[in-house]
């Protein structure tokens, strides 16, 4: 993969996974002394392009809280080869999850 469909976005410490934090910080649904970061996990499901060096990226962010609680999300927002930060981010709780993992 190349950094031209802004594969470096998809990181642990990426732009949707910090957003996302602090989404749920100022939602009070968790906060700094509660998540054991080590443990985030951040999985890109896809990225569209959608214009010139311009890229609309899904992630599944798992945060994992010192208790053993997790907490789901999906991260929607545009980036570049150059930019993770092309747009905001959208973030979506997984309340649920049907079927297999």
């Amino acid at each position: 993969m190349s950094a031209t469909n802004a594969d470096h976005c998809s990181g642990t410490e990426g732009w949707a996974t910090s957003m996302a934090f602090v989404h749920l910080k100022n939602a009070q649904q968790t906060g700094n002394d509660k998540v054991d970061f080590k443990k985030t996990k951040t999985v890109r499901l896809a990225s569209e392009k959608i214009g010139k060096d311009l890229f609309r990226q899904v992630h599944h962010v798992t945060f994992t809280e010192i208790t053993g609680r997790k907490i789901e999300v999906i991260t929607v927002n545009s980036a570049s080869s150059k930019e993770c930060s092309m747009s905001g981010v959208q973030v979506f709780v997984v309340s649920q999850q049907l079927g297999e993992r």
